[in-house]
């Protein structure tokens, strides 16, 4: 076999405890809004595009739509109607302050990861022998729902009334600058290894992970979700850990900006 089990064993072990130490990664704390406010719009850059090179899940379907896209015509359109998609609606959304469940939105996006990989493995016509639906509107749809995921990482931030709209700018081309730096990788990933012998199997795989991934992270989110809407009956006294956590830091961070006036003031 070109792949042994064990390695995607590992490979799998290694994915989901990236998706257990992320998927309940919302919100932030008030050091790092700090920084923020002090940064000004070249660190709504830079916060837009570590949080594109660390989002596993738009990352997944980035790599699912280029996974058998061959030439830089197609690149370049696919990728466009995915960028103009979430484009739009993380400026619109964070512009008008429209706030949408996170949960809900990364369930959504985690069911897009499955989809883009259903449709690379040609689900609709083996196994419903129906045509699927067009894939650039779909792509262009789904980069919609990415762009609602986007904004409300967005609205976390400390934005400013006056420089509302710089601020949004700003982390929009971190978020493509982010883009673009993972597409490169995958594509030169890609290049190379579609001339082996290899990529036939491992494209199987890798997309039959794709759709365990978003489905995983689909039931993930949800789950969350759950923590948020019914606290008492998982007997949190906040909607998860993860803020939990996030209010112990503020709270550290609090004490230690009191501590830092009272020294200067002695």
């Amino acid at each position: 076999m070109l792949f042994k089990m064990k390695d995607l064993q590992w490979l799998l072990a290694v994915v989901t405890m990236l998706f257990m130490t992320q998927v309940f990664g919302h919100g932030m704390s008030e050091t790092e809004k700090l920084s923020i406010i002090d940064g000004g719009n070249l660190r709504y850059m830079w916060i837009g595009a570590t949080h594109m090179l660390s989002g596993y899940d738009h990352l997944l379907f980035i790599f699912g739509i280029i996974f058998f896209l061959t030439t830089f015509k197609d690149i370049v359109k696919y990728i466009t109607a995915f960028t103009l998609g979430h484009s739009a609606t993380l400026i619109y959304a964070t512009f008008t302050g429209l706030q949408i469940n996170y949960f809900l939105i990364d369930a959504v996006i985690g069911l897009s990861v499955a989809y883009i990989a259903f449709v690379n493995l040609d689900g609709f016509k083996k196994y419903w022998n129906v045509k699927p639906p067009n894939l650039l509107v779909m792509i262009t749809s789904l980069g919609l729902i990415h762009g609602l995921g986007l904004s409300t990482r967005l609205q976390q931030l400390p934005l400013s009334e006056d420089q509302l709209f710089m601020n949004i700018i700003s982390f929009n081309i971190g978020i493509e600058l982010g883009q673009i730096i993972a597409l490169m990788i995958m594509l030169l990933v890609l290049a190379g290894w579609r001339k082996s012998a290899s990529f036939e199997p491992f494209s199987r795989v890798s997309n039959m992970f794709l759709i365990v991934a978003g489905f995983y992270l689909f039931i993930m989110q949800m789950h969350g979700y759950s923590h948020m809407t019914d606290p008492d009956e998982f007997g949190f006294s906040v909607d998860n850990h993860a803020h939990e956590h996030i209010r112990m830091e503020e709270v550290r961070s609090k004490q230690l900006r009191e501590q830092s006036t009272h020294d200067s003031l002695d």
